[in-house]
């Protein structure tokens, strides 16, 4: 069975060129390296060769590399970029078991296959080697979704898909699990945005290559009415009190390590040398204590 198409793959680099030739727009970006030091300080350890997976600009090759967490780091570039890999991260050009870490961010919800990228970037990464990976979340522009499905049904009389169905924080743990890496991890960051009105806000996903890539979308624009309608909607809806607009972006965490013996492994069944009864200091068959909360 072929994957659905959810994106179309060239239009999204297309996109990523625009948004990159106007002025990237990097905050989610500058948040999420800040949020990858962090993460990487509480591994005591030294990469030899790392991989950046298709983070829209060389931000994070550059942070492990000049951080020294990774002696040599390899990027694969979503578009033309001097000194790195162009390259697609569904179809990863590398063979088996040859980085000790590997990390993506904002690049991977974007992808038509993502269980698929995941194997795939376990599979080139050593025994006991890391992933750590940021994309965004299910709650992603959620006030923006409402606001275009309102108003597209007022002016148009219909709907279409306007806003990409970004991952649920609940599947992405399964989808490490099913992809073959131990030790899986996964959480989110929500970080909320504040604009002078819905226009702002389509501007700067103008510039970080976020406007509609959908391999369905309707292939008109949408009208100007339509558009002014959004505004209004979201205004009405979602506005604060100054008059300015909110807009919610989730980054989604996920990390993993692949299998090796040396990795902490859960007991066997039946293989507990103490009694939970022993623990908890009752006979055994009596109520558990209560804890209440105050």
């Amino acid at each position: 069975m072929s994957m659905p198409l959810v994106f179309d793959r060239p239009l999204v680099r297309r996109r990523l060129v625009r948004a990159l030739s106007e002025g990237y727009a990097d905050f989610l970006l500058v948040r999420a390296i800040e949020d990858l030091e962090e993460r990487l300080s509480t591994v005591l350890r030294t990469f030899s060769l790392a991989l950046d997976v298709g983070t829209p600009t060389p931000i994070a090759a550059e942070m492990l590399r000049r951080s020294g967490r990774a002696e040599t780091v390899i990027r694969l570039s979503p578009v033309p970029e001097p000194g790195s890999i162009l390259g697609d991260e569904e179809r990863l050009p590398f063979s088996g078991e040859r980085f000790d870490l590997a990390v993506s961010l904002l690049a991977l919800h974007g992808v038509n296959d993502l269980p698929g990228s995941l194997v795939q970037i376990r599979r080139a990464l050593k025994p006991d080697g890391l992933f750590i990976g940021a994309l965004l979340g299910g709650s992603t522009l959620t006030e923006l979704r409402q606001a275009l499905t309102q108003a597209e049904a007022e002016i148009e009389g219909g709907v279409s898909p306007r806003v990409a169905p970004f991952a649920d924080l609940r599947d992405i743990g399964g989808l490490l699990q099913r992809a073959g890496f131990a030790l899986p991890v996964t959480d989110s960051d929500i970080v909320r945005v504040r604009y002078a009105n819905a226009f702002a806000l389509m501007q700067d996903l103008r510039r970080m290559g976020l406007t509609n890539a959908l391999h369905d979308r309707r292939k008109t624009p949408l009208r100007r009415a339509a558009l002014i309608r959004t505004a209004e909607i979201y205004a009405e809806r979602f506005g604060d009190p100054d008059g300015r607009i909110p807009a919610t972006f989730e980054i989604v965490w996920l990390s993993g390590w692949t299998p090796h013996e040396s990795q902490q492994k859960p007991l066997r069944p039946g293989s507990a040398k103490a009694r939970l009864a022993d623990a908890l200091g009752v006979k055994e068959g009596a109520p558990a204590p209560r804890l209440d909360k105050k």
